[in-house]
């Protein structure tokens, strides 16, 4: 084997074969979660979970050392926060789901109410009965029961998008309104989670405000001024249905320029990409171009390294003690009942039936890959502990897990069709 003494190069030795490993996990666990009925991107969660310290490293230390030694970390670390920088301004640029019919706003915003707020008390209450046991002994009370209750009202919002595209249902009356409705849940808890993080890493409430303050006038500034000063590119891919390299300059750079910024202000910059997003042209064709250009190299490549990231510093074995045993216990129980009958029953009450009200309690109570970005910020804010860091992986892993089941419970094939696609007037009589 040749000699190698360019330290650059020799840097790039340890990346390349991390990154196919990673690669080839992540396509393995997710073609497995297809193969049984689960989204992708529940396989490539699992996966990195899979190569961190509760298999791969306990089975093999030193082989997980070696393909994972602390220098190849930090290169990982900045290619999957451009990952997610790119795919929470994909996100943000994705929200506008077209025109709602009369009277189904009102219904969407009641769904992601009752999405958020009996999650946020649920979990907030065991916050704090768990405060004393688990939080990281800096971190408030308050602090800590907000963030539990925070990361727990997460819906999923692409996983949700692509279930619903993958049957066909996404312009359905019902399809509509619950990916309006998780749309609503997420940007609410980004904007939560920026005002967490810039409270926490701030020295006393003057400076935090200094922080929330750059943020909102940052925000301002993007959907103000730099998205009117977009709204001809969008027009003009729509005229001539071209999104060609100098589209995708300009809306890659605003996306990283953006996060640059945030991260400056001193709120991550996840929060850029999604306000970059946001600030996109809503003209149907660009927004269909930038996903489709964007979004498969994004998740291909850039998004497993944040699942192996999450996985390097999640430790499943200690949980099976009771003493972390019964805290995860109450944390998973939070979250579901909260979001799940939450959504069901505020479904019921604005009109709908209990099959429909059920399926979307299921959907809506898919964390995954959202709740991961929310936590690996708490961990690197130094937010929670990584006991507690590693029962919201697994909780996150759960829930996304039976957010397909739940639906097929309460829908299953037979009459999925039907009671999607039925006309509003009719919906209540099938039910």
């Amino acid at each position: 084997m040749l000699e190698h003494t360019d330290p650059n190069l020799l840097l790039v030795l340890k990346v390349l074969p991390a990154i196919v490993v990673i690669l080839a996990a992540s396509w393995g666990c997710g073609r497995l979660a297809l193969m049984i009925g689960q989204p992708r991107v529940l396989g490539e969660m699992v996966a990195g979970v899979l190569l961190g310290p509760t298999l791969f490293g306990a089975w093999f230390p030193g082989v997980q050392k070696a393909l994972f030694p602390a220098e190849v970390k930090p290169v990982l670390y900045v290619l999957s926060t451009i990952g997610l920088t790119v795919f929470m301004f994909l996100v943000g640029a994705g929200l506008d789901h077209g025109s709602k019919e009369k009277g189904e706003g009102g219904k969407a915003a009641a769904l992601a109410v009752s999405g958020i707020l009996p999650s946020l008390v649920l979990g907030g209450g065991v916050g704090v009965l768990l405060h004393s046991r688990l939080s990281v002994p800096d971190v408030g009370v308050f602090e800590f029961a907000l963030f539990i209750g925070g990361a727990l009202s997460i819906t999923a919002f692409p996983m949700l998008a692509r279930i619903l595209y993958e049957r066909n249902l996404q312009n359905s009356r019902l399809g509509k309104l619950t990916l309006y409705a998780a749309s609503i849940d997420d940007a609410a808890a980004w904007c939560f989670l920026a005002v967490l993080t810039a409270l926490h890493a701030s020295s006393g409430i003057s400076s935090a405000m200094v922080t929330i303050g750059l943020a909102a006038a940052f925000a301002l500034v993007m959907l103000f001024v730099v998205r009117p000063l977009l709204r001809p590119v969008g027009e003009k891919v729509e005229r001539t249905g071209k999104f060609g390299f100098d589209q995708m300059y300009l809306v890659v750079g605003v996306a990283l320029l953006a996060g640059f910024c945030t991260d400056l202000i001193g709120i991550y910059s996840v929060f850029g990409g999604f306000i970059a997003g946001l600030a996109m042209p809503r003209n149907k064709v660009f927004r269909e171009a930038l996903q489709g250009k964007t979004m498969d190299v994004v998740c291909v490549l850039l998004l497993p390294m944040f699942f192996t990231l999450s996985g390097l510093n999640t430790q499943l074995n200690g949980l099976a003690s009771m003493a972390l045993l019964v805290p995860f216990a109450l944390i998973l129980v939070a979250g579901f009942v909260g979001k799940y009958f939450g959504c069901a029953l505020s479904m019921r009450a604005v009109g709908f039936g209990w099959r429909e009200s059920f399926a979307v309690g299921g959907l809506m109570n898919a964390r995954g890959l959202m709740i991961l970005i929310f936590i690996n910020i708490g961990l690197a804010q130094k937010m929670i502990t990584q006991e507690v860091f590693s029962m919201l992986v697994l909780v996150a892993v759960i829930t996304t897990a039976g957010a397909v089941p739940l639906y097929r419970w309460a829908l299953p094939s037979r009459v999925e069709q039907e009671v999607f696609l039925l006309p509003p007037e009719k919906e209540k009589v099938a039910a």
